[in-house]
């Protein structure tokens, strides 16, 4: 009877022990299982990717004076070819009506990859009003200055420094970089403008062809 009593005792210890272990090797397992997936559930959560916006590569003191909203703005003017995108930004107006007059719409807008030089509204205010308004009415004079402005393919900040051929067939020099950039003289206020099929620097000055 008693080794009987004793079998039985020692038999239920080690069913125990055994139950123990088990659930003591399942907690393991979850516990393990938990502190390999919190943090990557808590880094996924915590970290936030910031898209990219077009106007995040652009330099020089003027680009604050572009909207920041709306088809004139950076995030506006990529999305349309580089007339559209001009008329779309009131800095550029007269420089769009002088494209127009020329004829040089759909030429601009159809090019594969172009690089703009374009005048500020005040840029073209430093001409005489009377000039300003003869070369407008001389479309052969105004076509020369228009694609004066013009480089075939998209230069970045890296690439356009040096001398450059134009649509006109005549050349430009770039000097400086992001920190400071001139075309001929004139300075760049707003540099690394994307367009749909451009990249536009905004000048203070309207370049003329010799």
């Amino acid at each position: 009877m008693k080794t009987q009593t004793l079998l039985r005792r020692t038999g239920v210890a080690a069913s125990a022990g055994l139950l123990l272990a088990g659930l003591a090797a399942c907690g393991s397992s979850d516990d393990s299982a938990s502190s390999d997936t919190s943090p990557m559930a808590s880094s996924s959560s915590a970290t936030t990717t910031k898209a990219a916006g077009a106007g995040d590569q652009t330099f020089g003191p003027g680009c604050s004076a572009i909207p920041t909203s709306g088809a004139g703005s950076f995030d506006g003017m990529v999305k349309d070819p580089v007339a559209t995108a001009a008329s779309n930004n009131p800095l550029l107006s007269t420089l769009v009506t002088a494209v127009t007059k020329a004829g040089l719409v759909d030429t601009l807008n159809g090019a594969d990859g172009l690089t703009v030089f374009a005048p500020t509204n005040d840029a073209f205010s430093k001409i005489p009003k009377a000039t300003l308004d003869k070369v407008l009415a001389d479309k052969a004079t105004l076509t020369a200055i228009l694609t004066h402005h013009v480089v075939a393919g998209q230069l970045d900040p890296m690439n356009i420094a040096g001398t450059q051929t134009t649509l006109n067939k005549d050349k430009v020099t770039v000097s400086g970089d992001t920190s400071g950039m001139t075309v001929d003289g004139a300075n760049v206020v707003c540099g690394n403008i994307p367009t749909a099929n451009a990249t536009v620097y905004v000048i203070d000055t309207v370049l003329m062809p010799k």
